[in-house]
């Protein structure tokens, strides 16, 4: 928004100073052509009444005299002729016979006078003809031609250009200047603005949310920036304050109360046991469920903390992602293989990974930790559904800008309706009730994936089965896996 802003006020600027520079360098040249043109006019008219009065006395000593001198101190030649075109006095190697002055010649003799008409530029050069008729009235006594050289007025004209066009420079560097000044304060509070906004969806603390308010003062009004902004920056922070401190709370409620449960569920635990001893034979399924609820209560209240810190670990991410975060996709998928193949085999489940050692590493945005946590769930869900005497595979590749970890079996799978719901948290197959579990892995997995700009998907494999791909961004793609 700043770059936008900022051109939409760069080009008024630039048109304006255009505005007001271009008419000022045409009127200079303009100017100085003008005052060209009214210096040698002048001389003209000079020569022109000498010869009118050597025309009368049929002396022309007075005006050859006059213009040998002219031309030696100007350095101007001129050609002086009679009303026959016949020359007069003819100087600096200019001569009535030249064709131009022949022209301007018979110009002048028919009482009309000739002056350059285009106006001077800074790069003009050579020299300019002017004529006029000697006489007065209709009486013509003869004609005058005069060759100025433009070369010193030429050099006025870029200089008075080379000075309009420096000022010029200066305005536009101090329009530049404004505008900067002028889109910086407009739209500096909307970018601390936005990048508070990221950093509340991610639930961060009031205090890393609060756009330029001042270090110690929680809840200040934005500095800087037009009144409007100052105050949404003002009414932003105190809802950031309330946002967050209710997203705490929340997650505070969520670790405290799997915390505190641990103790009563341990102490539970203990005193069951205890019970075993005193149990009648009629007691021990009764005792059996009840350490399966245990077990499973156990299992729950890991499974929502897992939950909880994955979802405030996206949430981190989504503000403070590290670029120059990676691991070895390959390596993970190898040693979660022989993690759980002992696992898939007491199963009765056969557990294969599709890695090449020689093809080299597989760099992934994440942490092996991370990566390592999303194929667990996924290697233990396949193993726990897919059924005694089923194929689970277990395969990591490159594809494009991301790296793609796929979990396939060729168990039950799930129906359409069912893989739209298989994230959900707490949810179930209704075919598979009668297993352990939380209904929480995939949304752990999820969340996981989402921290690194990545994804879950769950589609069905050929001819039956799911397959599971957790997809994430190749470590120096500069892309993501969305």
């Amino acid at each position: 928004m700043r770059t936008r802003v900022q051109t939409v006020l760069l080009v008024f600027g630039v048109l304006a100073v255009a505005a007001f520079a271009v008419p000022l360098l045409l009127f200079t040249a303009s100017d100085r052509t003008q005052q060209l043109v009214l210096a040698r006019s002048a001389d003209l008219d000079r020569f022109t009444s000498l010869m009118d009065r050597a025309a009368g006395t049929q002396d022309t000593s007075a005006i050859a005299l006059e213009a040998r001198r002219y031309t030696r101190v100007y350095g101007e030649p001129l050609v002086v002729t009679d009303t026959r075109g016949h020359p007069v006095v003819q100087t600096g190697g200019m001569r009535a016979a030249d064709p131009d002055v022949a022209r301007l010649v018979d110009t002048a003799l028919r009482n009309q006078t000739a002056h350059p008409r285009a106006a001077l530029r800074p790069w003009s050069g050579g020299h300019r003809m002017f004529a006029a008729p000697a006489g007065t009235g209709t009486q013509i006594s003869g004609a005058v031609v005069l060759r100025a050289d433009v070369d010193a007025a030429a050099g006025d004209v870029a200089r008075r250009w080379a000075a309009v066009l420096a000022g010029t420079a200066l305005v536009a560097l101090a329009c530049t200047l404004l505008a900067r000044a002028a889109t910086r304060w407009v739209v500096s509070p909307l970018s601390r603005l936005e990048g508070a906004v990221g950093e509340l969806a991610a639930g961060l603390p009031p205090e890393h949310t609060l756009p330029g308010a001042p270090p110690g003062r929680r809840g200040s009004a934005a500095v800087g920036g037009p009144p409007e902004l100052r105050r949404l920056a003002t009414g932003f922070n105190r809802m950031a304050r309330t946002v967050t401190a209710a997203l705490e709370q929340q997650r505070r409620l969520v670790a405290d109360t799997s915390h505190q449960m641990r103790n009563p569920m341990a102490a539970l635990r203990l005193r069951v046991d205890a019970l075993r001893s005193h149990l009648r034979p009629t007691g021990e399924r009764t005792y059996a469920g009840v350490n399966a609820e245990l077990d499973r209560l156990e299992t729950l209240l890991d499974d929502i903390l897992a939950l909880a810190a994955a979802e405030h670990r996206a949430g981190e991410l989504t503000v403070t992602d590290d670029p120059d975060v990676r691991c070895d996709a390959a390596e993970t998928v190898r040693s979660r293989h022989r993690l759980w193949e002992p696992v898939a085999r007491r199963a009765g489940v056969r557990l294969t990974a599709d890695t090449d050692r020689a093809a080299g590493p597989v760099p992934a945005a994440c942490t092996d930790r991370e990566l390592a946590q999303v194929a667990d769930i996924l290697l233990d869900n396949a193993i726990k559904y897919a059924g005694d005497g089923t194929h689970v595979r277990l395969s990591c590749a490159e594809q494009g800008p991301c790296v793609v970890v796929t979990v396939t079996d060729d168990g039950p799978g799930l129906r359409a309706e069912e893989l739209d719901r298989a994230t959900t948290r707490f949810w179930r197959s209704a075919r598979q009730a009668g297993t352990s579990g939380t209904g929480l892995g995939l949304a752990i997995a999820e969340q996981l994936l989402a921290g690194r700009d990545g994804r879950l998907d769950l589609t069905p494999a050929h001819p039956h089965g799911l397959r599971a791909r957790a997809v994430v961004p190749r470590a120096g793609s500069g892309g993501g896996g969305r």
